[in-house]
């Protein structure tokens, strides 16, 4: 999949105009928020976890980390994330521009509650070379998020 995928779900919605395609790419928190014009916190990256053989992904605050004990409370299982190669074939995009809309059939999406502080953020739109500007209810909806969740901490210990 790609960008071309998620346009066309974008069209769909009437969120094309959101897109941005910087010159720079944007495969890391890091670069898609120097590329973006935003802050590390605002980007929105979408985490890819095997579920007892299904695949979830969880949309977090790019200043956030998997806080393992509530993803287990949460989900009931330790916390697996995929592997590059596992996460393009079960996602059906690349490790970098996962976007948590317009995934292969079967794959549900939760938004972490680290987002809500934002009035928008910036998830990837299917490759190393994009963003969706959004408010994290849009986000949550174009999505078709199975809930909020609480899933994660800050750097410095919130959330």
């Amino acid at each position: 999949m790609s960008i071309e995928r998620v346009k066309e779900y974008l069209v769909s919605k009437g969120f094309l105009d959101r897109v941005i395609e910087p010159e720079t790419p944007t495969p890391t928190v890091e670069a898609a928020a120097s590329a973006l014009g935003t802050t590390r916190a605002r980007i929105a990256k979408s985490l890819a976890f095997d579920a007892g053989g299904e695949t979830i992904v969880i949309v977090a605050a790019g200043d956030s980390k998997i806080d393992n004990s509530k993803f287990k409370s949460t989900f009931g299982m330790k916390a697996k994330m995929l592997s590059p190669e596992e996460t393009l074939s079960r996602t059906g995009y690349a490790v970098g521009g996962v976007c948590p809309f317009a995934l292969n059939e079967g794959v549900k999406v939760y938004t972490d509650v680290s987002l809500k502080r934002f009035d928008t953020v910036y998830p990837a739109a299917g490759n190393a070379r994009s963003g969706v500007k959004l408010s994290p209810e849009e986000l949550y909806t174009l999505s078709s998020s199975e809930g909020w969740v609480e899933v994660t901490k800050t750097a410095d210990g919130g959330m």
